[in-house]
C-alpha cells in the first residue's frame, strides 16, 4: 500500500514538473517580419512583461525571422521542439489570411500544426498616403484612387500579408481589382517608410506599424478599416462612415508554439500572458501603439476558437472579394 502511494506522490511529481521547472532557460518569441513593424513592436511590448510575469527564472528575447509575411517562420516553428522555450506572435496573415488565400495553401497548417496559447489583442488597418497626397479626406482620397489606377502603386509589408489583403480588398471594392501597381517590403516599418519618402503613393498599414509615424506627421492617416474609430485615434475616420459602408477588416495577435507543448507549460504561459496584458501600463503603450489588448475569454481552448473562427471568417472574406496570392 505505501509502495503504491509513493508511486503515485512520484508519477504527480513527474507530470508537475514540467510547469515546476519551467522556464529553466531564456525563452525566445520567434517574429515573422523584421524589426520596426507592427508584430515586431506588439512582441517587444509582450516580452518586456512576460519575462517578469514567469517569475525568477522568466527571461523573454525577440527573435526577427522575417520572410513571405510570416509564412515561413510559421513553417519553421512547426518542426521545433514543443517544450515552451520557443514561442512565436503571430498575426492574421500567416494563420488566417494565408491559408485561404495563397495559391495552393501553405506547408503548415494553422490549427494542427500549432500549440494555441493565448490572443494578445488586435487592430485595424490604416489607410496611409504621404503628405503630399492630393486628398484631404478618405472621400477624396477614395476618389484619388479611382482616377490613378494603375500610376498609383501601393506598398506592403509583403506578399499575402494583411495590408497586401486589405489593399487588394479595397481595390476589388472599387472595382478596380489588379489595377494598382504592388511593391512588398519586408516588414510594416519599411513599407510605412517608403511612404513617408514618396517612393510609393499609398498603403493600408497595421495601424501598429503606422502610428509612430501617423503622429509625427511623416505619413498622413486617412482612414481606417475597422467599424468604429480607434480610441488612441479619435480624429481619423473609418473607411465604413466616410466612403465605403461595411468596409471591416481588422488584424490582431496572438502567441502559439508547435504542436504537442506540454499542458502544464501551456497553462503556465497563458497565465502570464493575460496577467501581463491585464497590467495597466502595459494596456496603455499597447493602445498607443494601435492595439487594442484582449479583454475576451482567453484560454488556451479560447484562443484555438478563435483561431479556428478566424480561419473561417477569412475564409468568406477572401471568397467574397476574389482575392488570390501568389506564394
Amino acid at each position: 500500500m505505501l509502495r503504491r502511494a509513493l508511486l503515485g506522490l512520484t508519477l504527480a511529481a513527474s507530470i508537475a514538473s514540467p510547469a515546476l521547472a519551467f522556464p529553466d532557460r531564456t525563452i525566445t518569441l520567434a517574429v515573422g517580419f523584421a524589426p520596426g513593424g507592427s508584430t515586431d513592436v506588439t512582441s517587444r511590448l509582450l516580452a518586456d512583461r512576460l519575462g517578469p510575469a514567469l517569475g525568477p527564472n522568466g527571461r523573454v528575447v525577440v527573435e526577427n525571422r522575417p520572410g513571405a509575411a510570416g509564412l515561413v517562420a510559421s513553417d519553421w516553428l512547426r518542426r521545433q521542439a514543443p517544450d515552451g522555450h520557443l514561442l512565436m506572435l503571430v498575426e492574421a496573415s500567416s494563420h488566417a489570411l494565408a491559408p485561404n488565400a495563397v495559391q495552393g495553401g501553405t506547408r503548415y497548417d494553422p490549427i494542427g500544426d500549432f500549440t494555441h496559447i493565448a490572443v494578445v489583442g488586435t487592430g485595424p488597418m490604416i489607410v496611409v498616403a504621404p503628405p503630399s497626397f492630393q486628398a484631404r479626406t478618405a472621400q477624396e482620397a477614395i476618389a484619388r484612387l479611382r482616377e490613378g489606377g494603375e500610376n498609383l502603386p501601393f506598398a506592403s509589408s509583403g506578399v499575402a500579408s494583411m495590408p497586401h489583403l486589405s489593399a487588394e480588398m479595397l481595390a476589388a471594392t472599387l472595382n478596380m481589382g489588379g489595377r494598382f501597381p504592388h511593391v512588398p517590403y519586408r516588414s510594416g516599418g519599411l513599407m510605412v517608410e517608403s511612404i513617408a519618402r514618396g517612393e510609393t503613393q499609398w498603403g493600408v498599414a497595421v495601424l501598429a506599424s503606422a502610428a509612430g509615424q501617423v503622429r509625427d506627421g511623416r505619413v498622413r492617416g486617412i482612414a481606417v478599416t475597422g467599424l468604429e474609430r480607434f480610441p488612441s485615434f479619435p480624429d481619423i475616420p473609418t473607411l465604413a462612415e466616410s466612403a465605403l459602408p461595411g468596409f471591416d477588416l481588422e488584424n490582431w495577435f496572438a502567441v502559439i508554439g508547435p504542436r504537442g507543448m506540454p499542458p502544464a507549460v501551456v497553462e503556465t504561459l497563458n497565465r502570464a500572458i493575460r496577467a501581463s496584458i491585464a497590467e495597466p501600463q502595459l494596456r496603455e503603450r499597447l493602445l498607443i501603439a494601435g492595439v487594442n489588448p484582449w479583454s475576451r475569454p482567453n484560454t488556451p481552448r479560447d484562443a484555438e476558437a478563435f483561431f479556428r473562427a478566424e480561419l473561417a471568417k477569412f475564409a468568406q472574406v477572401v471568397q467574397r472579394t476574389g482575392v488570390k496570392l501568389e506564394p
